[in-house]
């Protein structure tokens, strides 16, 4: 039996990337596992993957913005999964340009789905956690979230923003045994910080990063599964850095 045995998980953004890699983990570890994405036939493919492996779950097509869509996916979730216990915020989009040419539009749309879309999971989310006095809820912010980049002005204000909600979080909720933690990948291929750059910058990118070489989604996964764990509850408003070294 695994670590999260009788236990459900909500990841948002579950379709590909570091949201498929963090539900796979978290089923092989055994628990019922909702997702949700913005395009359903996107995360139903990682349903089927689910399926596949005999794990419970749960798919919806859900915006994260939309505080409606929200509470009806945590309610689906607690209805058809039994219960909701952790929660991985892992939503997110790019509209990356400086800022001097950045719309107002491109702004908010980042931000909206970035920030506002994991306060709106967060706040469906610490309900059912409270009354079980049970809770793990991780934030996947970024590296850049903590020392800028340049032309992602709105990507990473989000994942900094991302950062401010985990620990102001962990501080409301730690009473209540819900651990609130944040996650900040580095270089992981088909992310936000890096699905638009070019080959050339990245493999500038690598040459930063001490071990060597870029992250992968299930990197990223075996951290997020450690901050669900047992192990880990006595830890509440980090950063878990996961990018080889690249932002010391």
């Amino acid at each position: 039996m695994g670590q999260m045995t009788g236990k459900v998980a909500l990841v948002t953004g579950g379709s590909r990337g570091i949201g498929r890699a963090v539900a796979l983990r978290l089923a092989e570890e055994g628990a019922r596992v909702a997702l949700c994405a913005r395009r359903l036939e996107a995360v139903r493919a990682v349903g089927e993957e689910l399926d596949a492996l005999g794990v419970e779950n749960l798919v919806r097509q859900t915006d994260v913005a939309d505080a409606g869509q929200v509470d009806e996916l945590v309610q689906a979730t607690i209805k058809d999964l039994g219960g909701l216990d952790i929660l991985v915020n892992n939503a997110g989009v790019t509209r990356d340009n400086l800022v001097m040419r950045m719309s107002e539009e491109d702004w908010d749309a980042v931000v909206d789905i970035n920030l506002k879309g994991a306060f709106n999971c967060c706040k469906a989310a610490v309900r059912p956690m409270i009354k079980a006095r049970w809770g793990r809820i991780i934030n996947i912010s970024s590296v850049v979230g903590i020392t800028g980049n340049p032309g992602q002005a709105n990507y990473v204000a989000s994942k900094a923003g991302l950062i401010g909600l985990t620990k102001t979080l962990a501080r409301e909720l730690g009473s209540r045994n819900i651990t609130v933690n944040a996650v900040a990948p580095g270089l992981i291929p088909e992310t936000g910080m890096t699905a638009e750059l070019s080959e050339e910058i990245k493999g500038h990118m690598v040459s930063q990063v001490p071990l060597g070489r870029p992250g992968t989604p299930e990197d990223v996964a075996f951290g997020v599964a450690f901050l669900t764990s047992e192990q880990a509850a006595y830890i509440t408003g980090q950063v878990l850095q996961i990018d080889g070294g690249m932002a010391m």
